[in-house]
């Protein structure tokens, strides 16, 4: 019998990302290494700045397939021809493109230079509300709405944005942050404490994540005073802020990043989760992924009044919700001194409902259901 081999070329999803591919594993690395089992990912990052001569591109072979092409330009480049190179390299990787092509945005202000792509689908992944961060760019606003007139589906990161966005688009959908849960999962059988940890004190009140205008810094050098027996690990890299700003004291301990593979080691050995961001303008929209990612590794968890954390993990019992300092000690001593096996039962059952495999597999199932009547220009030549 003769077995007949499928010549069948495997379709293209091209990510335009404002986010490094290498800074913090979250929701684009969770979502994009789970398309590369359906698609050829390729990643097209913003463009960095270098004392070379003329402008390239590096590209960056990364796990799961995934391809990272990093634009290069030389420093005092303007801003026209900074659009025009990125331009040309992202025709430069459509032109090689034989099978179907998905372009995926997680920023609006890749259009200037993307617009003119023919796909057969486009996606827009709304995880965050980039406009109320610090110092948009002028024309953010007004770039996305052109993405949500383009767009064939829309994605958002979470319940509070979806509510605010609903009503922009026919075809948008809320998929909030999911959990890896046999990762994270890993810390509630104990793991050997990391060698940066190990000589740290217990009570340890943990966080990890990206360090940035969206943390209540002040909150966390209020939790460290109010406590001094009690130590503050914080692990993540700093963004946008000034590392000589973080408060300083002999319970607070900044790690600095650290992998996601190498995460859970260090839930394993703390005693409570905690997530200070700030109430602001930056953090009205947000679905931190961190929040399942505590519970699954079987850390209670204290975090300020952010929507999407109390509901549904604070209306559930799953999370403490505090404002101030000395609500957010007093909720620490709660979910220490509880008996966790309930508690544990309701996690469990909360998580079971939800995975980033199960979220990827409905929303391939939205992008597949996209018909010509709906895309934008497929007839058309690709650039």
């Amino acid at each position: 019998m003769v077995l007949a081999v499928s010549n069948a070329v495997r379709p293209t999803l091209i990510a335009l990302s404002h986010l490094r591919w290498d800074f913090v594993f979250q929701r684009p690395q969770h979502l994009l290494t789970r398309a590369a089992t359906d698609y050829d990912v390729i990643v097209v990052e913003e463009p960095i700045w270098t004392d070379a001569a003329a402008p390239g591109v590096e590209f960056l072979d990364r796990e799961h397939g995934i391809r990272v092409a990093q634009p290069t330009l030389p420093h005092g480049t303007s801003a026209a021809d900074s659009l025009d190179h990125q331009r040309r390299v992202l025709d430069g990787l459509v032109a090689n493109i034989k099978g179907s092509l998905t372009v995926w945005y997680y920023t609006p202000m890749a259009l200037p230079f993307s617009r003119h792509i023919a796909a057969d689908v486009t996606v827009f992944d709304k995880m965050d509300e980039l406009s109320a961060f610090a110092n948009p760019p002028p024309l953010l606003l007004a770039l996305e709405a052109e993405l949500l007139e383009r767009a064939d589906v829309v994605f958002t990161g979470g319940a509070a944005m979806h509510k605010a966005s609903v009503h922009r688009h026919a075809n948008i959908h809320c998929f909030p942050s999911s959990i890896d849960t046999a990762h994270f999962g890993a810390a509630r059988d104990g793991m050997p404490d990391p060698a940066d940890q190990a000589a740290i004190a217990h009570p340890r009140i943990g966080f990890f994540g990206v360090i940035d205008e969206r943390m209540d810094i002040a909150l966390v050098g209020e939790v460290a005073a109010l406590r001094p027996d009690w130590q503050i690990v914080m692990i993540g890299p700093t963004a946008k802020i000034d590392p000589a700003h973080l408060p300083q004291a002999a319970n607070l301990h900044w790690l600095g990043g650290k992998s996601y593979v190498d995460l859970p080691p260090y839930l394993a050995n703390w005693d409570v989760g905690f997530m200070p961001f700030a109430i602001n303008d930056a953090t009205k929209f947000i679905s931190p992924t961190k929040t399942p990612e505590f519970l699954a590794a079987g850390l209670p968890v204290v975090s300020t009044a952010i929507a999407d954390v109390i509901a549904p993990y604070g209306d559930l019992g799953l999370v403490e919700i505090a404002s101030t300092a000395a609500d957010t000690v007093a909720a620490i001593e709660r979910v220490m001194a509880r008996d966790r096996g309930p508690w544990l039962a309701k996690v469990d059952a909360q998580l079971a409902s939800g995975s980033w495999d199960q979220v990827w597999s409905d929303m391939h199932a939205l992008m597949r259901a996209v018909t010509p009547s709906t895309t934008n220009l497929k007839e058309t030549a690709r650039v």
